[in-house]
């Protein structure tokens, strides 16, 4: 089941028929521990509003209400060796190799939900920066009471130089406007997502591919009820909140980012989120 949001409406897809929801307030629809078992009721008491060529003729939204956005860093082996690559000329290369193999997971704040950039939407490379990808990752969508009730795709797009020249800097390296998009729909289901779930990333440069790649999530060092855990112990998310679980996908130091290029992001059982660099 994927839910969809638009300007007015919350749409429902299932197996091909999509509906629109009787709620309008994503915080409220959205925010329920028994989320999937609720909306399978709804749907039986809803006529069909189109199939799924109705559903391509909607503009989508980022499927996000006033959810704070945020992300694990250093999940994945390959995660560790990119940041200790860009980091090591600073010396801190050693802080990634450690927090790779801590008990204590990395996880920061990386957006509000009105820098988030939606479906097909421009996000942005920073004008202080030299080295820049973007970074394709599995979302939790998580409710207020900490647990995890849908997925959605993430892409985390990071300064690499401004991080690699110091550690402290992460910050301006992953939070600034259209750094953060996520998309098309929030996949929700009845049992946790498959550990062979696959991510895959494309860039196209002038129609060309110029990197691409992918992997499974079961290559992740860290379970997500592991990552929530640390994530709720002394924080309150009264509408939920969005955590992106980091990634495995990176492309090597003679890769950046240019403006106009395509960056797809594709994973089994959600969809595609197509983003284009301003």
């Amino acid at each position: 089941m994927k839910i969809y949001k638009t300007n007015s409406e919350i749409i429902i897809e299932y197996k091909g028929d999509c509906f629109i929801s009787g709620e309008t307030d994503w915080d409220v629809f959205i925010n329920r521990d028994d989320l999937w078992s609720q909306v399978q009721k709804e749907i039986y008491q809803l006529p069909v509003a189109g199939d799924e060529a109705w559903l391509k003729e909607k503009e989508l939204l980022a499927p996000i209400g006033s959810q704070e956005v945020w992300a694990a860093g250093v999940t994945y082996l390959r995660s560790k060796v990119a940041r200790m690559e860009e980091s090591k000329e600073s010396g801190g290369a050693t802080f990634y190799d450690k927090v790779y193999d801590a008990e204590r997971p990395e996880l920061f704040f990386k957006s509000t939900a009105s820098r988030v950039v939606g479906p097909n939407g421009k996000v942005r490379i920073r004008k202080d920066s030299s080295w820049d990808v973007p970074e394709p990752e599995l979302v939790l969508v998580i409710a207020s009471s900490g647990k995890i009730i849908g997925y959605t795709i993430g892409n985390d797009m990071s300064s690499r130089s401004i991080e690699g020249e110091n550690p402290l800097y992460l910050p301006q390296a992953k939070m600034y406007d259209g750094s953060a998009a996520l998309g098309p729909c929030i996949l929700v289901t009845e049992e946790p997502i498959s550990p062979s779930t696959i991510i895959a990333i494309e860039i196209k440069r002038n129609r060309q591919v110029v990197f691409g790649g992918n992997v499974t999530i079961d290559m992740m060092k860290r379970k997500h009820a592991e990552l929530v855990d640390f994530l709720y112990r002394e924080y309150s998310f009264v509408a939920g909140a969005y955590l992106m679980t980091g990634t495995c996908v990176v492309p090597d130091n003679t890769f950046t980012l240019q403006s106009g290029d395509s960056i797809k992001i594709s994973i089994e059982g959600i969809g595609e989120l197509v983003n284009t660099v301003a």
